[in-house]
């Protein structure tokens, strides 16, 4: 196990290069002029030179580069171009909201996904599984920013229904749990749709096999055949989406964020490319890609525990 989490640890140092030079290309290709955002509109081209000179943006794309991999090798991410601050400040400040927010939308997605699966699983071809499909579609179509300022105009702004108003939580921010209700609601819809139409598959496939049918044919409660023998062994592609949905979370954060007004990392990336504070969005997506690689670590470790017959090595 431990020589498996080395060798993928290892594996993943060639994607994360590859994350640094896409971005550090993306963000030089978006126009505007970063000492020029510094400098201020009523600046001289002398100072804006300055400027450019100071924030080492006349140096040689390579040299940029090079110096901004020295200082992530050292864990140095550099100062923010706006704030002059470190960017790892500015960076892990903003990280918790984003992080608990994906996480307890993944947990709400699991939750909700693992139960509508299983029970349209189980009842396959009735009204029930129709019902949980159709409902599992809207789910897929519903973009996150639409759903989240429906939440707001109807649970948080409210309105009076038989003389009881339905503004029972918070708008924006995020800390209580009036403020966090409904971003997680939003985010972990989508999810919740995935996770059910994924479960449900699975589940059709291990139902059909000939230990399951033995184990009814021993008199073993439903309850258990579907639980302990059908639903574990149907886990495996669940964890797969799983993983791939918390990466998918993060980041439709970033509009979550700026519809809830959470000052997450989504919302400081998206405030950092306005900005053109390259230091700032290089880091962000440094980490995105760090928790998405770690995320899928824990997958490939979970595989094992599921199907002992796996090999890891």
């Amino acid at each position: 196990m431990f020589t498996f989490i080395v060798r993928r640890i290892i594996q993943t140092i060639p994607v994360l290069i590859g994350v640094t030079i896409l971005t550090f290309s993306m963000m030089h290709l978006i126009p505007g002029d970063p000492a020029q955002i510094m400098a201020g509109e009523s600046a001289s081209p002398d100072q804006i030179e300055l400027m450019r000179d100071r924030l080492g943006l006349n140096d040689p794309l390579p040299v940029q580069y090079f110096d901004y991999i020295r200082g992530v090798v050292t864990g140095d991410l550099g100062n923010s171009i706006r704030s002059g601050r470190a960017v790892s400040n500015e960076v892990f400040l903003r990280l918790r909201p984003t992080i608990e927010l994906a996480v307890y939308s993944t947990i709400l997605s699991v939750f909700i996904g693992l139960i509508a699966g299983v029970f349209a699983a189980v009842r396959r071809g009735g009204l029930a599984d129709s019902f949980v499909m159709i409902v599992a579609l809207f789910g897929l179509s519903l973009p996150n920013f639409w759903l989240g300022l429906m939440l707001i105009q109807y649970l948080a702004i409210g309105i009076d229904i038989f003389g009881i108003n339905t503004g029972w939580f918070a708008a924006s921010g995020w800390g209580t749990w009036q403020q966090q209700v409904l971003p997680v609601l939003t985010l972990g819809t989508a999810g919740a749709a995935i996770i059910a139409r994924m479960t449900r598959s699975s589940m059709l496939e291990v139902i059909d096999q000939d230990y399951i049918r033995t184990a009814r044919a021993k008199g073993v409660k439903e309850r258990v055949v579907i639980y302990r023998h059908a639903l574990k062994n149907a886990m495996i592609p669940v964890v797969t989406v799983v993983g791939l949905q918390f990466g998918t979370l993060l980041g439709g954060a970033v509009l979550t964020e700026s519809v809830f007004a959470i000052n997450g990392l989504g919302r400081l990336m998206v405030d950092s490319i306005r900005a053109r504070d390259f230091p700032i969005v290089q880091g962000g997506v440094l980490i995105f890609a760090l928790l998405f690689v770690f995320v899928n670590i824990i997958v490939d470790v979970l595989y094992k525990f599921l199907n002992k017959r796996i090999d890891l090595n």
